[in-house]
């Protein structure tokens, strides 16, 4: 393949998110983001990355994955995730998915939900957010992408306050999302002093923080058709750790 993508780095771990939470899967975290969320754990990806041709990136994907070449699973293990930063800032990634489906692959995107969804390959699990109010970057949703969600796809609410759950489930109503795809409520883990980066966001003021505890309660009060997650690599792992 011809071609290159600035990636930040590439690394076989755990998914700690999205219905795939627990299998392993390779990560290709790509460098830059047009979004400055208050709540980002990943601000190094901004700048940070080396120009990569997609051959060599296809050669240590094929690389982390040799282990599993005599697995029995039912599909292909490990995944492979395209992340960020966001991913689509780059054209490159495009042909990249498309390769990797095309070896078999079960290939996600996480994406900001900010860009066109709708050029990436139909067989690529989108897992694509809509940006709450405590992001303060709710204005950048780009709402179009909802026409082109599947039902392989998921769509991940990021919820840090109150104000933030009110937010998320009138969309759940105003767009059917319930009859589209499975919908992820994500609790934002409070970053740490190191991971607070001065470009981010700040959160609006006059927002409620809400606890993870609240947020559970509040889904089961509310009967919400949605799967409540946390990121399982920040238990595992030390919160700020790269490469996991």
């Amino acid at each position: 393949m011809s071609g290159t993508l600035t990636v930040n780095e590439i690394y076989l771990s755990l998914q700690g998110e999205s219905t795939f939470a627990g299998l392993p899967c390779i990560f290709v975290r790509m460098t830059a983001c047009n979004l400055r969320c208050s709540y980002c754990d990943t601000a190094y990806a901004f700048t940070e990355g080396t120009k990569t041709e997609l051959g060599a990136i296809l050669k240590e994907i094929e690389e982390l994955a040799s282990p599993y070449k005599n697995g029995r699973s039912p599909q292909k293990l490990p995944l492979v995730e395209l992340t960020g930063g966001e991913p689509l800032l780059q054209r490159n990634s495009l042909p990249l998915m498309k390769n990797l489906c095309d070896q078999g692959y079960t290939v996600l995107i996480e994406t900001s939900g900010a860009l066109d969804i709708s050029q990436v390959d139909a067989r690529v699990r989108r897992i694509m957010d809509l940006k709450c109010p405590s992001s303060g970057e709710v204005a950048r949703n780009r709402f179009e992408n909802i026409q082109h969600l599947k039902s392989s796809d998921e769509v991940k609410f990021v919820i840090g306050t109150e104000e933030d759950y009110a937010w998320a489930k009138e969309q759940l109503v105003k767009y059917s999302l319930p009859r589209i795809c499975p919908l992820l409520f994500s609790w934002v883990s409070p970053l740490k002093p190191e991971q607070q980066d001065k470009s981010l966001n700040e959160a609006p003021a006059g927002q409620t923080p809400i606890s993870r505890l609240e947020l559970v309660e509040k889904i089961i009060a509310d009967a919400l058709p949605v799967r409540f997650q946390l990121q399982m690599h920040k238990f595992i792992w030390s919160p700020e750790q790269k490469g996991v």
